[in-house]
């Protein structure tokens, strides 16, 4: 699970630094990933491959990720959303919609705790409020879940 838990550490900064790119450039965060890995930034294989898996998912169901936050975050628009926040929420939303393997409960600590790590220490109950509301609408029927998303 430490390889699962650097793995995600590393997909947060490489899609943390994409932020600051141009849209038509946030495709290469792959390949600003395997340049770190390349220099031995980041040495671990199997958190290497679980963050290439992570930046892969985010980057290819980021607008349905974004709906998902959007619709659990009253009162909060994605640009007002510091960028850490958004993006602990973006890996945390892929693991609980796209990795079965993920329990919820898990995919919602290992966000509140990226957040600790790398945001606000004050963003843990921010992340959790939107990752349970996003939660509440998976324990639902897949129909009924798709159309509260």
């Amino acid at each position: 699970m430490q390889s699962r838990r650097r793995g995600r550490a590393t997909a947060l900064q490489a899609l943390f630094g994409s932020l600051f790119a141009p849209l038509d450039q946030q495709p290469n965060t792959r390949q600003t990933l395997e340049h770190f890995i390349a220099i031995g930034h980041f040495t671990d294989p199997k958190a290497n491959a679980f963050a290439r898996d992570l930046i892969d998912g985010v980057l290819g169901h980021i607008e349905q990720i974004d709906r998902c936050i959007r619709s659990s975050s009253k009162n909060w628009r994605l640009e007002r959303i510091a960028k850490v926040e958004l993006t602990v929420l973006r890996l945390a939303v892929y693991e609980m919609l796209h990795q079965e393997d993920v329990p919820l409960k898990v995919a919602i600590n290992e966000g509140i705790e990226l957040s600790k790590t790398f945001g606000d220490p004050k963003s843990g109950p921010f992340i959790n409020g939107i990752l349970d509301g996003i939660a509440a609408k998976q324990s639902l029927s897949p129909k009924e879940a798709s159309k509260n998303l």
